[in-house]
């Protein structure tokens, strides 16, 4: 399983960052348009769609990111679609981690599907018009949802259960504990003050969100980073109660010792777009 999941990272790693890190845009939205429809057809699998309806179901995830790109969405950021998206995904996210495993089968098929998909195109379009904006902005959005994963980690198994008995979701996500997300915040905390500091050293021609956010205050930073990290525990969550509910251990198999698209980025469907909504609010 490690030796799969080194290969799998390691195959990733050298298609991702070369298209990254390219003097265009185009390239990253290209690869990541494909694999943001291959979560489309995962997400028609964990809803019963069966394999020609998870298939369509990709296609239209495809076709309307594919559209907006068209469209020439992506340069155009709108502080009014990231403030819905972000309230929406404040609200509704809470409601889903609050209603549990019982509760998703409760929510009708079609809102279900649907739902889904306008969260994964929303989520594509936010990371697309990130990079647009730049790969330091994008970076910092993404090594956010990253260093909250590890630190909460390691804070899990370091302290997990120390300080509190309870579990912060036992039914969704049974190994996840409060010491742990308080950790992975602490770990995001400390890495947009360090990136802020890193961009001023560096006169980096594209600030990150980091920065952004600092000119409004150190405070309205700390704030920002906390938020941020919560809601990509948020993301996780939703994605977990998800999978539970259909009976599903991954999302797919795509990606062999990692499982599927939708589970290696479950944490940014909510993140990339309320990083945007701060980051407009921020340039206002």
């Amino acid at each position: 399983m490690l030796k799969q999941r080194v290969i799998t990272a390691i195959v990733l790693l050298a298609i991702l960052l070369p298209a990254l890190f390219w003097s265009t845009p185009e390239p990253f939205l290209g690869i990541t348009l494909v694999m943001i429809a291959a979560a489309g057809w995962e997400w028609g699998r964990l809803n019963g769609l069966g394999q020609g309806g998870s298939v369509a179901l990709g296609l239209v995830t495809l076709v309307l990111c594919a559209l907006a790109w068209a469209l020439g969405w992506t340069a155009r950021p709108s502080a009014l679609l990231w403030m819905v998206v972000g309230a929406f995904w404040v609200l509704a996210g809470a409601a889903l981690v609050r209603s549990g495993v019982d509760g998703w089968p409760k929510v009708p098929q079609g809102v279900r599907v649907v739902g889904g998909v306008i969260a994964l195109a929303l989520a594509w379009l936010a990371m697309a018009q990130a990079r647009v904006i730049g790969t330091n902005f994008l970076l910092s959005i993404l090594v956010l949802v990253w260093v909250a994963d590890i630190f909460a980690y390691f804070a899990g198994r370091a302290i997990g259960g120390k300080f509190t008995q309870s579990k912060l979701a036992p039914v969704i996500s049974p190994k996840k504990s409060w010491e742990g997300v308080w950790g992975g915040m602490l770990g995001v905390v400390v890495l947009a003050v360090a990136w802020t500091f890193a961009d001023g050293a560096t006169n980096a021609q594209v600030p990150s969100l980091y920065s952004r956010l600092a000119t409004m205050g150190w405070p309205v930073l700390v704030i920002a980073a906390l938020f941020l990290a919560a809601m990509s525990v948020v993301g996780d969550l939703a994605e977990s109660l998800v999978k539970r509910s259909a009976g599903f251990k991954d999302s797919s198999q795509l990606l062999p010792g990692h499982g599927g698209v939708l589970d290696r980025v479950d944490a940014l469907l909510p993140t990339l777009p309320l990083a945007m909504m701060l980051a407009t609010l921020a340039a206002r």
